[in-house]
Parts: structure tokens; sequence; C-alpha cells
């Protein structure tokens, strides 16, 4: 699995007959990959399949519950969350303005945000149902950071081949900007892991498609083979023409990482999607995209922050981000609630059915 996720893209680049020292520059600051223009069509034909791919799960989430659940055990709002409340709205404002006499923080105002984030959080999680992943499990939730900080990095290897985003006051030299870059992406599993677990506690989100089972085939090897293939000549893609591979940036690793599940007898996701269990699949894709949209505000205003190229469908933003770049966001969230989970409920192999 490791090495079609890391090895894959850079053959792509090599089909093509390009040079791949320039993508391993470190820290990338060069941008050399032309993206192709907007497109009216492109984009009628992106949104297309997005709304037709996701269309279930927004009509689930109108509809009233279709079985009840057990009131949620509300409890006071606990001290460290309202210490995260104030934390953040004080990071907020720093990002957010220029004082001069926070310049030398100014450009490091991302973990200032996502901390306090992540405990406010947990805070209303802990209201709304008595417990929170903070709490619960302290030591498995503090190993979310350090494997977030990889996690995190993979992606930012992945868009060295894309180049979709791209950093803005962020000009450090190499061990400098690798420790406070790793800094602010240790803290994505955390935040992302959290908001799926609030989100779990709304009776709407816990009922999202319900008893809609999702076709025993999938586990089968044929099924998982040809997903493999199709991911895997994603990434080949995305490194060989990016201009109509990047959407795989966010595909291939998710359907990867499923399929070797499967073939190991465990894919706890696919399991619960096939009983018409989609609860935690609804919920991550959804925490993904929440986070999203504070990643993206946040950014808006900062000083060191992230700009996008994006081949086809660079229009209609909302802060930084194409509209429909927030697509993306829903099958990372998936993404993230695996790679989570095999950090919060490590456990044996077990049968999936796979044949």
């Amino acid at each position: 699995m490791g090495f079609m996720l890391v090895a894959l893209p850079p053959l792509g680049v090599l089909w093509r007959g390009g040079a791949l020292t320039r993508y391993f520059e470190f820290p990338p600051r060069s941008r050399f990959i032309d993206h192709a223009a907007f497109s009216w069509t492109a984009f009628a034909f992106i949104s297309g399949l997005v709304l037709v791919s996701t269309a279930p799960l927004w009509i689930s989430l109108l509809r009233p519950p279709t079985t009840p659940v057990r009131p949620a055990t509300r409890q006071a709002f606990p001290w460290w969350g309202w210490a995260g409340a104030v934390l953040g709205g004080i990071a907020w404002i720093l990002a957010w303005s220029r004082l001069p006499w926070f310049g030398v923080l100014q450009p490091h105002t991302f973990p200032m945000l996502w901390g306090p984030f992540i405990l406010v959080v947990n805070g209303l999680t802990r209201r709304r149902t008595g417990r929170c992943l903070m709490t619960a499990r302290p030591v498995a939730f503090g190993a979310l950071f350090p494997v977030s900080a990889v996690f995190w990095w993979f992606f930012e290897y992945l868009n060295r081949f894309v180049q979709n985003w791209h950093y803005a006051g962020a000009d450090y030299p190499p061990l400098t900007y690798f420790i406070l870059a790793t800094l602010s992406f240790a803290t994505v599993l955390p935040a992302v892991l959290s908001v799926r677990e609030w989100l779990l506690s709304f009776p709407r989100v816990a009922n999202t498609l319900q008893g809609r089972r999702l076709p025993l085939a999938v586990l089968a090897r044929p099924a998982v083979g040809m997903a493999l293939t199709s991911a895997g000549f994603g990434l080949v893609l995305a490194g060989g023409a990016p201009d109509f591979g990047f959407p795989f940036l966010w595909l291939s690793p998710l359907v990867i990482v499923l399929a070797f599940q499967v073939l190991d007898g465990r894919c706890p996701l696919l399991e619960d999607a096939c009983r018409g269990i989609w609860d935690r699949v609804a919920a991550a894709a959804l925490a993904g995209l929440f986070c999203g949209l504070f990643w993206e505000m946040w950014n808006y205003y900062s000083l060191a922050r992230w700009s996008y190229t994006v081949p086809w469908v660079d229009r209609l933003h909302l802060f930084e981000m194409p509209l429909l770049g927030y697509a993306g966001y829903l099958p990372f969230g998936l993404v993230c609630a695996i790679i989570g989970d095999a950090i919060l409920s490590p456990g044996p192999p077990k049968k999936t059915g796979v044949r």
C-alpha cells in the first residue's frame, strides 16, 4: 500500500518524460505546472458528478430521523472548553490583525487557532453526551497528533505533483519550515475526529442513510482489484497529467486504504455500509467538510497562508478555495476517520467475507 501511494505519482512524471528533481524541492517554493484555464463545460460536468454522488447524503440529512435516538446526556460545558473558546477568540483576532508587537508570531497562528478549536469541540461533545475523545481516550487521542503530522505531510507530497495549493508568508530554511509545518499538520486528525464524534451526537446525523445497504459485491476480490487498479492509475495520472489527475489526490488514497483493509480482513467502514449503517461514514465526511470550512475561513486573512491554482474549476471562490474544491473534503474526512480509527480502536483482524 505504501509503495503505491508514494511511487505511482513519480512514475506518472517519468511516463510523460518529466524530470523528478524539482518535485522534491524542499521547502516547495517553485511553481512550474501551468494549469488549464477555467471551463464552464468542465465546471458543469464535475458539478454534476459531485451532486449525483452526494445527493443521497444531503437528502437523508434533510429528512427527519426515521428511528428515535436516546436523548443526549447533557452536562455543563467544561472549564477547559471555556478556556479553549477564550484562547481561540484571542488567536482569531491576532491571526486577522497586524499588530506591531505581535509581528514575530504573526505567521504562526495556525496551531493557536486549531488547538483551542479542538478543546471547544471536545467540550461541546462532552456537554451533549457526557464524554469526549480527549478525556475518555487521552493516550490514544494524544497519539493522533504525531500520526496527523505524518498523515498531512503525505498529502503535501502528493500536492507536489499537481500543485493545487501553495504557501505564502512561510519563507524559512528547510529545518525551520519542517518543524513549524509539522506543528500545524499535527492538528488535522484530532480536529476531524473530534468533530466527527460531536456530529454523531445529533440524531439527524446518526440516522443518515440508515438502512441503505451497500452491495456486498464491493467486498469481492474482483471488485477490490478493479478499485485498486483505478486508484493506482489515478495517482499515475496525477503525476503524468495533473490537469486531469488532480481529483485523485483525494480519491485514490481513500480507495487504496479501503481496498487493502478489505484484503487484510478488516474494513469497518465498508462492513457497516454493507449492513446499512452509515452514521460514522456520513459523520466522517461531514467532519472533513466542517473542518474544511474553518481551515479556509481562518486562512483567508492570515499572514502565512495558502492559495489555490485548480485547473478547469477555479471560479466562484468561498474564501481562497474554489467552490467545487470543497467536495474534496468529503473523501478526505473518510480517510481521516480510517487512519484515526486505526489509532483509537486497534483490534485483531476480522473476516469481511472477501472472496
